[in-house]
């Protein structure tokens, strides 16, 4: 700028730290709005509509069942609790470093080749709307997108944006019959595993696919708020589905693997585009 010569050193040099100074704050807030914008209207997901992610979750025991054993209730004075207790994990710094650098390639890969299988069995196509529910960072959003199912999301408590928005699992943000495929191994966390079912089965479209990975007679991490004993208390959670298979698989240690497909009615099947 003209006249800049003629400032003393001490004050040109010192000239530029008072408007940087200034600018923080708002450099900072568009940080913010760049973040919450990217998780939540990026373009693979514009055209899956989200509705809000306040979940109005009260804290209530979930129905008996000989097949699942419920652990964790007792310790939480409130659902908010429960919500805090999960995203120590999710959050936690350590374990987040693992899932996006030492995790990230081997999971992508492991969850890619699934998928791929899927995809040759007809269960899975490029044009299916997908969802990973429990995604953490995404390693299952990225797969899907890597063997050709351009339009999937994942949800969980904390955002990871592009691939990740927030959402609960025990009542997703997404309408009814939203998505053609979903994909789940959080089970063993759900504090509600019928709302867990239920949110899967109203969010899934007639004759769309579920894919649940599960640990059987195997107890869960301290962050686990359910053991299932029995594959028949997921099965039978899933009253709107028909079950395709139950079979055995590797899986970052669980190690059954349940297809399930949500039974067509007569309306479903004449609405359906």
């Amino acid at each position: 700028m003209p006249g800049d010569s003629k400032l003393p050193r001490a004050a040109a040099g010192a000239l530029p730290a008072r408007p940087l100074l200034l600018a923080l704050p708002f450099l900072s807030l568009l940080l913010l709005l760049y973040v919450y914008s990217s998780s939540t209207t990026s373009p693979s997901t514009a055209t899956i509509a989200i509705t809000s992610t306040a979940a109005a979750v009260p804290l209530t025991p979930s129905p008996p069942s000989p097949h699942i054993r419920m652990r964790a209730a007792a310790r939480y004075g409130t659902y908010e609790d429960y919500l805090r207790h999960q995203l120590n994990k999710t959050l936690d710094p350590r374990l987040r470093r693992v899932w996006a650098t030492r995790d990230w390639h081997r999971k992508v890969s492991t969850f890619a080749r699934l998928f791929a299988s899927l995809q040759r069995e007809g269960l899975l196509t490029n044009a299916s709307r997908a969802l990973c529910v429990g995604a953490r960072l995404g390693q299952e959003v990225a797969a899907l997108r890597q063997v050709g199912v351009a339009n999937a999301v994942g949800i969980d408590l904390a955002p990871a944006p592009p691939l990740v928005v927030r959402g609960d699992f025990h009542a997703q943000p997404f309408g009814d019959e939203t998505f053609d495929f979903e994909f789940s191994n959080v089970f063993d966390h759900a504090l509600y595993p019928d709302r867990f079912a239920a949110e899967i089965q109203r969010t899934l479209r007639p004759g769309g696919v579920a894919v649940i990975h599960v640990a059987v007679h195997r107890r869960g991490d301290k962050y686990s708020a359910n053991d299932l004993l029995d594959v028949e208390g997921l099965v039978g959670l899933f009253r709107r589905c028909d079950v395709v298979r139950v079979s055995k698989v590797d899986a970052f240690g669980l190690d059954t693997e349940v297809i399930l497909r949500k039974k067509r009615s007569a309306a479903s099947a004449h609405h359906r585009p």
